[in-house]
């Protein structure tokens, strides 16, 4: 009986005669997770970079402290992994979740109590590291969720792309080729992989890797996976009529699902618009109100433990609150940013100066870093005059009382009550020079975003009041081309007809193309240099274009039919957008007011309370303390009453940064629920909003300070004259 070692050899032996045996006859070896190299290149460039930060953590957790989830939660954690193309394991999730928190909690708590000599900080590591092990073990699935956001955001058109491409050519890996060329990432990513596991031989067949992929989606978007198989059924379809039948309700069941889910979202959206309303912007800046007379009241009580709660634990515990709305709207429209599908508008992020006949191209974080430091240099000038020993300086009418001799001081530094060292600044000048960090902030984040994003929305825009026009064009142009016309001749035709559009430049751009360089139709629309396309960038029409090209190839009947099926996709698509806007509405409208007024208005107001009641306990104390120094007994236990208060200086500074994050979050939100994943439009919204946002809190803050701290000196002169 042969050892173990020889059964091993023989093994060997066999297995080494199969490789060269399939060697000579030209057979591939399918390797089960053989990916190919252009995949890897490709996943690459479209994965973010903190997803492989996080995969480097996770991997790195999981050599230190390797814990192993139960079964059920493998496979949740795995199917989250599989479909946000990570490279990591259930294992190294959850060694992450267990590691970084108590790492933080350890350290954040031994490093605040050294510096601080405070049990606040301690407490404060410690909850935000039990959250971190549920949030962190919960990331995969956070992951996934965007990843099927932005994916979803494409769905509709992927299957019109499909769509379009097989009513001329019967060919379901070619469409997915034509789509997954025409989209961009993530879903382009999921539609090359499906291509590139057939071609290693993962999958036999296109459809078997399509299917295998359509069950990710079977909890999701159950409407996408019925438009494919919609699709796939057509491929079997005896009759021309039947197929063509099959492929155009697979885009009406996408279209029409689509629309009933967005219907349902919207009306289950107000309440939880409204708790994130009230708990995330109205209760926290109305709060703000009481805690002046907190700090003035409460020994101890210092402006970094409302830093830490209004600028560290609302903002995330708002943004949370905002994402886990985001995470249940519906999948299936949205856009994209066209510098990602086209390479060659990247340019138009950047700031583009003339001088003569040479150009420069400037990156905007340039013009945001500048504008930034200026203001905050101006914001910090108070402390830097403190250091410097400046005498401090007074403005208003005299007031023996005051440390400057004037009403109001500039710096505004005083003795504490407790220690008796000097603190500060409490000045109405150092207030309003506070408003500089704020601008600083709010405009350098807002010019950065508004520069990127604006020349390529104004791109965009010009696309897409093309693509709002483009249906009827080409519907015209099918006419032609079904009149027999050449395809050269029925582009200057349909440029004459629609001149003044931008549908007859597009086509006129084209005729001249043909008719004065001597292209073809081909090199007309799509040449790098000259083509039509360079001045309407968009994947909708790009799309039409080659589908026209491909389908004249056939004859001018086929092209004729189908460019008018096209034009008829075109007008369905844009008709469910609109609806689902309307219905989108009212719900933006008014998240868009919070955003531009009520909230920057609000937290204004209370900014000019804050600073006129700690104004009027400020001079109280003094006052009281005087009054006590020339002997009135009976009064000596007030002074004990009011104690240092927080300096307005950095009480604004944390109200105006809060005021920043939630103009940020939730602009990030509205654009979420109204657009999807649209990263060009949420950066150029970004740029409005922050920028409008900022400069009115600032102004309502400059307004109401003056004339609150204007009248309070008024009421104080005359009541201790």
């Amino acid at each position: 009986m042969p050892s173990k070692s020889q059964k091993q050899k023989m093994q060997d032996l066999i297995e080494s005669y199969k490789r060269g045996i399939e060697k000579e006859l030209g057979a591939r070896t399918y390797q089960p997770n053989a990916v190919s190299r252009e995949y890897m290149q490709f996943k690459k460039e479209a994965m973010p970079r903190h997803l492989t930060l996080y995969e480097k953590l996770c991997n790195l957790s999981e050599k230190i402290l390797k814990i192993k989830p139960n079964k059920k939660k493998e496979e949740a954690i795995k199917g989250d992994i599989s479909i946000a193309h990570l490279n990591i394991t259930p294992s190294g999730v959850v060694s992450l979740s267990l590691l970084a928190p108590i790492l933080i909690m350890l350290f954040g708590s031994l490093f605040s109590y050294f510096i601080f000599q405070s049990l606040f900080f301690v407490f404060f590591f410690v909850i935000i590291g039990l959250s971190l092990m549920a949030a962190l073990r919960n990331l995969p699935s956070y992951i996934a969720n965007n990843w099927r956001l932005k994916a979803s955001n494409q769905m509709v058109l992927c299957v019109f792309y499909i769509v379009t491409y097989m009513r001329h050519t019967s060919n379901l890996e070619n469409a997915i080729e034509f789509a997954a060329d025409h989209l961009a990432a993530p879903l382009s990513l999921d539609l090359k992989k499906i291509l590139w596991d057939v071609e290693t031989e993962k999958y036999e067949s296109v459809r078997e890797s399509l299917d295998v992929y359509l069950e990710t989606w079977k909890k999701w978007n159950f409407e996408f996976i019925e438009s494919f198989h919609l699709i796939e059924g057509s491929l079997y379809e005896a009759s021309e009529e039947r197929r063509l039948s099959s492929l155009d309700k697979s885009l009406d069941v996408i279209l029409s699902e689509t629309y009933e889910k967005m219907l349902h979202y919207a009306h289950n959206l107000q309440s939880p618009i409204t708790m994130l309303h009230m708990l995330g912007v109205i209760l926290p800046i109305l709060g703000l109100v009481i805690l002046p007379l907190a700090a003035s009241f409460i020994e101890g009580f210092k402006w970094y433990y409302i830093a830490t709660l209004y600028n560290i634990i609302l903002p995330i515990g708002v943004y949370y609150m905002g994402k886990s709305i985001l995470s249940r709207r519906p999948t299936g429209y949205g856009q994209t940013d066209i510098s990602e599908e086209n390479p060659e508008l990247k340019k138009y992020k950047n700031v583009v100066i003339g001088l003569g006949e040479f150009k420069f191209s400037i990156n905007p974080i340039f013009f945001s870093i500048v504008i930034g430091v200026i203001l905050f240099i101006f914001g910090l000038s108070p402390i830097i005059l403190h250091a410097i020993d400046f005498s401090d300086i007074g403005f208003g009418g005299e007031d023996l009382l005051s440390i400057c001799g004037r009403k109001f001081c500039l710096l505004g530094y005083r003795e504490s009550v407790t220690t008796g060292e000097l603190i500060g600044p409490y000045g109405l000048g150092a207030s309003i020079l506070s408003l500089s960090i704020i601008l600083a902030l709010g405009l350098g984040i807002g010019i950065f975003y508004m520069l990127r994003s604006k020349n390529l929305v104004k791109i965009r825009m010009r696309a897409k009041k093309l693509e709002l026009e483009f249906a009827s064009a080409l519907f015209q142009l099918g006419n032609r081309l079904g009149d027999g016309l050449p395809a050269e001749i029925a582009f200057g035709k349909v440029a004459n007809v629609m001149e003044g559009t931008v549908s007859g430049s597009f086509f006129k751009l084209v005729s001249t193309n043909i008719r004065r360089l001597g292209m073809g139709i081909k090199q007309a629309i799509f040449d790098p240099k000259h083509g039509a396309l360079l001045s309407f960038p968009s994947n909708l029409i790009e799309s039409s274009m080659k589908v026209l090209i491909q389908s004249v190839k056939k004859g001018p009947i086929v092209a004729a039919q189908a460019l008018m099926n096209v034009s008829r996709y075109i007008k369905e698509i844009h008709s469910v957008n609109e609806r689902l806007k309307d219905l989108m509405s009212e719900i933006i409208s008014s998240m868009n007011s919070q955003i531009k007024f009520l909230t920057p208005a609000i937290a204004g107001i209370v900014t000019g309370l804050t600073s006129m009641v700690s104004g009027i306990l400020g001079k109280l104390g003094v006052q009281l303390k005087a009054i006590t120094a020339e002997g009135v007994g009976q009064q000596a236990g007030l002074t004990g009453l009011f104690g240092d208060g927080i300096p307005t200086y950095y009480f604004q500074i944390v109200i105006g940064i809060y005021v920043v994050q939630i103009v940020y979050i939730l602009t990030i939100f509205v654009n979420g629920i109204e657009n999807g994943s649209d990263k060009l439009n949420e950066r150029y919204e970004l740029g409005k909003n922050l920028i409008n946002g900022t400069l009115l809190y600032c102004f309502i803050s400059l307004a109401v300070m003056l004339i609150f701290n204007m009248v309070a000196s008024q009421i104080l002169t005359s009541s201790f004259s």
